[in-house]
């Protein structure tokens, strides 16, 4: 049993680790704020569809209306026919603004339509950039439309607005306004994520209040008033045909979406226009007229689906009153969240002070964190209660992370001593893999691509046979360290050394998604690295290094390779392979670091290259395309030009020796390239002794 000196310390952490995730929900930070959204939306997507009230209709102007009547927006006498067709239904709101003139026959054509239906609600839009104030007479029909009636819940002195508010207004024209039934604004504020997850019903323009497009569509449709109730902290709640609607302060009401784009029953404008749609298929519903053409980009990002109509947002606002649907969460879910973040650590801790197993314990958090993630989607999906995720989620969290950093830190010392016995010789990414899962390094191994990066110093043996035993094992130590450092911090595995030479491998034991990035990364450091310590030998006298190196990316086997008493971790294959030929043709071409097609294809756009040969390496039998590493992207190499290789290299392999020659003569003049002396010692070959017909311009190594 363990010592209730080490219970009560779990026990305290979990009373900490509710204080802090209460302090956080009192101040809400951005980042927890837009989590705790993210996690809203998760619950969306993940309850599904529910149907839609089957008294709310889209009739879009879709990808098919615009096929057949052409582009939008259309003329004012196709829109006329529209709203002809829409006079069954009890209100035609339109996600629409005629703010501009076409012409006085077209106009009056559009303004007797809306006339002879009689239902038609307008929209328009309010805007905070205009640089001319709206004419009067286009505005007169909104103020008929305004929120008149406010209810002040309190008797001290009334509140201010709290909603959106704007300077100017994009209103139809007077001739088009002026027989509208109704009018609202159809503004869409997305929160701070992009995403749309509430709608403002309600906004301010001058002394006046506005009712959004929905809310106005609804007041008509139930043939009652809107009253906006409001309270000392700003906007409490709306009341639309005596339907009492919950509002945040600012007057924004939370969508209970249906699920994704087209959940409502949507009908194509064309269809409508052209009496394919009966009269009853509209009869007596609340319509909504909007573009759902993705061309012209009336297109919102919602919780439900990243393409959602801004009409569709409309409809979901109507529907929501409609049927009293609403997403809740009031005073009694504030609480209920205060409760589970107060509540869940404690009795997290309670359980885990008695467990001695680290694996133990995460089964009992896991457990209670997905008993907590259920029940609160249960809450979400059956009874629409918006309960707040995050919070109580992380005082599980940092509850079950303090308690095990006890039990790692204080209580397993003898776990500690081994960690860093074994940092000694591998990189710490991997000492943590080992200690998560020691089963993953069983005798044996899996296939998987891995990057190999291969380096070796040029020379070695005779400088071995110039200095002392000492001094070499000094220099070689002074080198292999920063260049082991190097590895490690792109996230690569040492593989061994071999004797001077290192072999490192990416994306092995762990998973590094642009492993071979890394190991041009890695193999760029290095040579930076060396022309630094060759720079402080060269000072003091000491002897400098020149090395190779060679990356190659392909599948291979990694795993265990050693006896059952002894771990060594490695890579086999013919990528490994590869990978060391290429290193040592760095001594043939004059080069430094020379990469397979293979890398090259996975990191071309954030490198620089240059294509040196098609060479047949010893033991292999398919050619491959040899490149050279020169630096990173957008850096040209200082001693040659690339174009003027590649020129070369052109009439190289078209058979041109001279020419060829000379090119790579040109080159030469100016710097002392090895791959262009390569290139000129081959080309003077050819012209004397010219390849057969059949010359399929492969090079082939005859030495590793």
């Amino acid at each position: 049993m363990r010592h209730l000196k080490d219970r009560g310390a779990f026990i305290l952490l979990g009373v900490l680790s509710s204080l802090l995730v209460l302090f956080a929900y009192r101040y809400r930070p951005s980042f927890l704020f837009a989590l705790d959204l993210k996690a809203t939306d998760a619950m969306f997507a993940a309850r599904g569809e529910s149907p839609a009230p089957d008294d709310v209709v889209i009739v879009a102007v879709d990808e098919k209306s615009v096929n057949a009547l052409g582009r939008w927006p259309w003329p004012r006498k196709k829109t006329a026919l529209l709203v002809r067709a829409l006079k069954p239904a009890r209100v035609a709101a339109l996600d629409i603004v005629f703010s501009e003139e076409e012409d006085p026959a077209s106009d009056k054509v559009l303004s007797d339509a809306i006339k002879d239906s009689g239902n038609v609600v307008l929209g328009y839009f309010f805007r905070n950039d205009s640089t001319e104030n709206p004419k009067p007479a286009s505005t007169l029909r909104l103020k008929s439309s305004r929120i008149n009636f406010l209810n002040f819940l309190s008797e001290n002195a009334a509140p201010d607005f709290t909603g959106p508010e704007f300077v100017s207004a994009e209103a139809n024209t007077p001739l088009i306004g002026q027989w509208a039934s109704g009018s609202g604004a159809f503004n869409t504020i997305p929160e701070t994520d992009g995403i749309y997850r509430k709608a403002h019903l309600s906004f301010k323009w001058g002394p006046d209040i506005y009712p959004s497009l929905p809310l106005e569509a609804v007041r008509r449709y139930m043939k009652g008033d809107i009253v906006l109730n409001m309270a000392q902290y700003g906007i409490d709640s709306l009341e639309a045909a005596g339907r009492k609607v919950p509002l945040d302060e600012r007057g924004a009401f939370s969508l209970n979406f249906y699920g994704r784009a087209g959940s409502f029953e949507t009908l194509s404008a064309v269809d409508v226009i052209n009496g394919d749609v009966p009269p009853e298929a509209l009869r007596d519903r609340l319509v909504f007229v909007g573009v759902t053409e993705k061309a012209v980009y009336d297109i919102r990002p919602t919780p439900m689906d990243s393409l959602f109509p801004g009409v569709e947002i409309h409809a979901t606002v109507a529907g929501n009153i409609l049927q009293g649907r609403y997403l809740i969460r009031d005073a009694r879910v504030v609480l209920f969240d205060l409760v589970m973040v107060a509540l869940m650590p404690l009795l997290l801790s309670a359980v885990i002070s008695r467990l001695k197993s680290t694996f133990a314990s995460l089964g009992v958090f896991a457990g209670f964190f997905t008993a907590l993630v259920i029940g609160e989607f249960l809450l979400f999906s059956r009874y629409s209660v918006n309960v707040g995720v995050v919070f109580p989620a992380l005082s599980l969290i940092a509850a079950y992370l303090s308690e095990e950093a006890y039990r790692n830190l204080v209580i397993e010392k003898k776990s500690r001593y081994l960690r860093k016995a074994f940092s000694t010789y591998v990189s710490s990414q991997l000492v943590s893999e080992i200690l998560k899962d020691p089963g993953r390094l069983k005798l044996g191994g899996e296939k998987r691509v891995i990057t190999v990066l291969f380096s070796d110093i040029r020379g070695f043996t005779s400088l071995s046979e110039r200095l002392k035993p000492e001094d070499l094992v000094a220099l070689l130590n002074e080198y292999l360290s920063p260049m082991t450092s190097i590895v490690f911090n792109e996230e690569g595995m040492l593989d061994k050394y071999i004797g001077d030479a290192i072999m490192a491998v990416f994306n092995a034991p762990l998973s590094i998604p642009d492993h071979p990035a890394r190991a041009c990364k890695a193999a760029l450091k290095m040579i930076e690295k060396l022309d630094e310590l060759n720079g402080k030998w060269r000072s003091s006298n000491q002897p400098t290094l020149d090395i190779g190196i060679g990356i190659n990316t392909g599948e291979a086997v990694v795993g265990n390779m050693g006896a059952e008493l002894r771990f060594d971790y490695t890579a086999i294959g013919d990528t490994v392979n590869l990978a060391s030929r290429l290193e040592s043709m760095n001594k043939l071409y004059g080069t430094a670091i020379l990469v397979s097609e293979d890398t090259y294809s996975l990191v071309k756009d954030s490198f620089t290259f240059r294509e040196l040969d098609l060479v047949k390496v010893k033991g292999k039998e398919r050619p491959i395309v040899m490149y050279e590493l020169t630096g990173r992207s957008g850096e040209e190499p200082g001693n040659y030009s690339r174009s003027a290789f590649s020129e070369a290299l052109a009439l190289y392999r078209g058979r041109r020796f001279k020419e060829a020659k000379e090119a790579f003569d040109a080159i030469l003049e100016r710097t002392n390239d090895g791959p262009s002396l390569l290139y000129v010692k081959r080309c003077a070959e050819y012209m004397a002794a010219p390849p057969p017909l059949s010359w399929d311009e492969v090079f082939e190594a005859k030495s590793k």
